[in-house]
């Protein structure tokens, strides 16, 4: 769960006007950029929203938003989330793919959630402890799913190095990771969606996408704050496992 109680949002009109903002004293020992982060985060409409609605973060409004556009958590839909934590896209992904069995009349769904760390449980999805990476985790993924999946999906994020460049080729070595996984246990008609910075992915990893999806397309939703370079490449229609030189490569 975020951080913070929720603000109070607007401003009273006329005379008087107060700046409803929530504003943190500084104390001692706290950084600057620690006090404007909390800052952020108590006055962030996306963190009251999170709060108010049970998820785990203002992520999940991403995840919503990208899926009130392409439709790929479907009811019935068997999905995978790679870098799970906190949870926030395994919770909107068992609401939408029915994994629960609470509408009646249409199909259930399956979700499973993979992490380096340990993600508290989360109602309705299967979540497993596992490096990706690893050799074998393809057949663990479909194995735990039951069969070959429908979305696979990734919200993970390197750890800031502060350099720009080099941060931009380690999320995109995590793109192409996640998309080798996905052409590896995706059904035919499959989408992938992941995260990616300003640009979207690489020439190579666009091209292999193209190869190997119908349609491929970058985009930022409004719940991605404006002053993020992160975008999120969308491919959809899965043309099918692909051959030895139109994967990417996993390490």
């Amino acid at each position: 769960m975020s951080n913070g109680p929720g603000s109070r949002a607007g401003k009273s009109s006329g005379r008087g006007q107060r700046d409803l903002r929530v504003r943190v004293k500084t104390a001692k020992g706290r950084k600057l950029s620690s006090k404007l982060w909390l800052e952020r985060q108590l006055n962030d409409p996306y963190v009251v929203r999170a709060r108010r609605e049970g998820f785990r973060g203002r992520a999940a409004f991403k995840i919503l938003e990208l899926d009130d556009k392409y439709r790929f958590l479907v009811p019935g839909a068997r999905v995978v989330d790679l870098g799970c934590a906190p949870g926030g896209w395994c919770q909107v992904a068992v609401a939408r793919v029915n994994a629960l069995g609470e509408t009646s009349g249409k199909p259930i769904g399956r979700v499973v959630g993979v992490d380096l760390q340990e993600v508290d449980p989360i109602a309705g999805a299967e979540i497993h402890q596992l490096d990706f990476l690893e050799d074998g985790a393809d057949d663990k993924v479909k194995a735990w799913l039951g069969g070959p999946a429908d979305v696979v999906m990734s919200d993970m994020a390197a750890s800031s190095s502060g350099h720009k460049g080099t941060d931009h080729l380690r999320i995109v070595a995590l793109v192409e990771a996640a998309a080798a996984l996905a052409l590896d246990v995706l059904e035919v008609g499959g989408t992938f969606i992941a995260k990616v910075l300003a640009g979207g992915a690489e020439t190579e990893m666009q091209t292999i996408l193209k190869r190997n999806f119908e349609k491929v397309a970058n985009v930022k939703p409004p719940a991605s704050r404006s002053d993020s370079s992160e975008k999120f490449v969308i491919a959809t229609g899965f043309r099918g496992r692909p051959g030895p030189d139109d994967a990417p490569q996993r390490d």
